[in-house]
């Protein structure tokens, strides 16, 4: 019997990913939330049930639940870049709290099979060594421009193991590294570092602006390799809570990540930083040892290859 499968946030960056991936297999009927008006409910017909609903609203959550549900990925989401992070840190946090705590408590009331959680990484501290899970100590000050949505995740995660301890949901949390690639917002006041610097490399006449010093390190994962893990976890997971980084397994060099984006789009021109600008001075690499040991998952994209998909899927957007 095929599973009924809930993707909230489907017209999203990583929900679109998740339900092209969900789309053609057999195993799965697949329910795909949207809210804001998009085309993707015309593209995407065969094979997915669209649900219009608000899911900062009690009544949109049951509205996305009728007709049932065995998996929730909870992919939906207020988000955007280092800009906003900086200058306007509180839009990452009411409706994202609103909304997951409502589908939280809708999934355990009605005793669906599996719920997954997407974290991220920005509880953690700066390090030189890959992190662990275990690593994070909520005795120590999350860092100031990540206080509010670092905190917020903290508490999403905690809900996960509640309900985990009483109910009859299998909760996930994946605390996700940077994530990029196909369908990323290529929005210069809302892109992720990787896709922020695709468009500044592209649009340049000569002189690539960077945000920083570029000594910044980020741990980038490939959207490919993300939907992978997700459904590693849907077919491996035994225990009722688990909490597992995904990530690369390493830290590059912002200024890596220019260079590189230069060396693709065979641009001759030279980097300026401009340390004026809303940057975060951090060095995040996961260590994803629990992710292999429980879920046999480990990422396949190189970050050259990542990277070179990436620009390719711009430059055709750019195209249309």
């Amino acid at each position: 019997m095929k599973q009924k499968i809930l993707i909230c946030g489907a017209t999203g960056f990583v929900g679109r990913n998740l339900l092209e991936s969900f789309i053609n297999n057999e195993g799965y009927d697949v329910r795909a939330v949207w809210h804001k008006p998009t085309d993707l409910t015309d593209i995407y017909q065969d094979g997915v049930k669209w649900v219009h609903a608000d899911l900062t609203q009690p009544h949109g959550v049951k509205e996305a639940f009728y007709g049932g549900v065995d998996i929730v990925l909870q992919y939906a989401a207020v988000t955007s870049g280092a800009k906003d992070i900086v200058n306007k840190p509180y839009i990452h946090v009411t409706d994202n709290a609103i909304m997951n705590s409502l589908l939280m408590r809708e999934a355990f009331d009605n005793e669906i099979k599996h719920f997954i959680f997407p974290s991220c990484s920005i509880m953690y501290q700066s390090s030189d060594r890959l992190i662990k899970e275990d690593d994070f100590d909520p005795s120590v000050e999350i860092h100031s421009n990540y206080y509010g949505a670092g905190n917020t995740k903290v508490y999403l995660e905690k809900m996960c193991k509640f309900y985990s301890s009483f109910g009859k949901t299998k909760f996930s949390v994946l605390r996700q590294s940077n994530i990029y690639g196909k369908y990323d917002k290529f929005d210069s006041e809302k892109s992720h570092v990787l896709a922020a610097s695709i468009i500044k490399v592209a649009e340049s006449d000569g002189e690539v602006l960077v945000w920083g010093d570029g000594q910044e390190e980020r741990d980038l994962l490939h959207i490919s390799d993300l939907v992978n893990c997700v459904h590693s976890v849907l077919l491996n997971q035994k225990s009722n809570y688990e909490l597992i980084n995904v990530g690369y397994g390493k830290s590059v060099k912002i200024s890596y990540l220019v260079e590189k984006i230069l060396d693709i789009y065979n641009r001759h021109g030279y980097i300026k930083y401009d340390t004026t600008k809303p940057t975060i001075k951090t060095k995040i690499g996961l260590d994803i040892g629990n992710a292999k040991r429980l879920f046999g998952w480990t990422p396949k994209t190189t970050l050259d290859v990542g990277i070179k998909k990436t620009i390719d899927f711009y430059n055709s957007t750019k195209r249309l």
